[in-house]
């Protein structure tokens, strides 16, 4: 099956496929970007699937630590050295990370060639592989140097999946819960009483968030309004993982601490029932994902949200839950109030 990301630029558009990855043919360069953990496991499948009048195999650190302007550079480097042109192609064969730089390398390459996803991740396929948010991290926080650029094309195979470690695959999860939460009551209702660990249901939730994406990315491409909502949790959880240095958690992780974050946030401002936030990180935990982070300092967690990309004229942009199923983007809300959110979230 495939599901279409229609942009107002016809150009752009493109289809998502599920458990349609065949044969993909190439008339011209195509360099695949992966690591090493990800070419180890299923390289030699993709190889496969893949004819192309030059193939080569670019190979990058595994891990959020690495996802720099460093790494990027070397990727452009082989890319030159391979002597790829303007009619070449990447693909973005591994997690979120390896998409974002792969996404990023192409746009700027010879000032954008075409590149397609093949995400390996649970994350990278219901999220981060869909709607052409590119980029890398830097000292001051995640993915503040990007572009939106398009792919062509995204594969998404669930038999990938398969070889997960279960902190990976929760990690997916989190991401589903997120869409959830903010745009499908019933979608919510549907995961409290299914198993994502059953490979049916998981196709499902699979098909169901990229369609939810799918209609967020046709409406707002470059996040000018509803597109903001895919970041529920990712304001606190980007806080967390600059705070530690990418190395503790998983970035589903740290979206799962952050989901709670705000929900507290949400219940004290009276949009959403403390039953209704209790459900949502009920359900998280049942996947073993984790709800509390040691905030050591609150002012600092605070002045971090600043270098969030939602950030305007010294104002935060909160996207927080309005009952489960819809969502509410909140500003200016009282420093105090927030701090004073954080710490009751500490105490739960």
């Amino acid at each position: 099956m495939h599901i279409n990301i229609d942009i107002n630029e016809q150009k752009k558009s493109y289809k998502v496929f599920i458990n349609e990855l065949k044969e993909l043919t190439f008339s011209n360069k195509v360099a695949i970007i992966t690591n090493p953990k990800v070419s180890g496991l299923h390289l030699n499948k993709l190889l496969q699937s893949i004819k192309a009048k030059e193939l080569y195999i670019i190979t990058v650190p595994d891990g959020e630590e690495y996802k720099n302007l460093d790494t990027v550079s070397y990727i452009l480097e082989r890319l030159n050295e391979h002597q790829l042109d303007r009619k070449s192609l990447l693909i973005a064969f591994g997690g979120g990370v390896i998409g974002d730089m792969t996404g990023f390398s192409a746009s700027i390459f010879l000032r954008g060639i075409n590149f397609i996803q093949i995400p390996t991740t649970l994350l990278s396929q219901v999220d981060a592989s869909v709607g052409g948010k590119t980029g890398v991290n830097n000292k001051f926080g995640k993915n503040l140097t990007g572009t939106f650029y398009q792919p062509q094309a995204v594969y998404c195979e669930t038999s990938f999946l398969k070889t997960l470690p279960k902190r990976e695959f929760a990690a997916g999860v989190a991401e589903i819960i997120k869409m959830a939460v903010t745009f499908d009551k019933n979608f919510f209702n549907w995961l409290e009483n299914h198993s994502l660990s059953e490979e049916k249901n998981l196709e499902i939730a699979i098909e169901k968030c990229i369609k939810i994406k799918a209609k967020v990315v046709s409406m707002d491409e470059k996040e000018a309004g509803i597109r903001a909502v895919l970041n529920y949790g990712h304001t606190f959880g980007h806080v967390i993982e600059n705070e530690t240095n990418y190395k503790t958690y998983l970035h589903g992780e740290a979206v799962s601490i952050g989901i709670v974050l705000a929900n507290q946030l949400s219940v004290d401002l009276k949009l959403l029932d403390k039953n209704e936030a209790d459900r949502i990180k009920h359900l998280l935990q049942n996947y073993e994902l984790p709800v509390k982070y040691d905030i050591k300092n609150f002012n600092s967690f605070y002045e971090s949200f600043f270098h969030d990309k939602k950030s305007y004229n010294h104002k935060i942009k909160f996207i927080l839950p309005n009952h489960i199923g819809s969502y509410k983007i909140v500003e200016n809300i009282d420093k105090d109030l927030i701090i004073s959110s954080l710490k009751s979230a500490l105490n739960e």
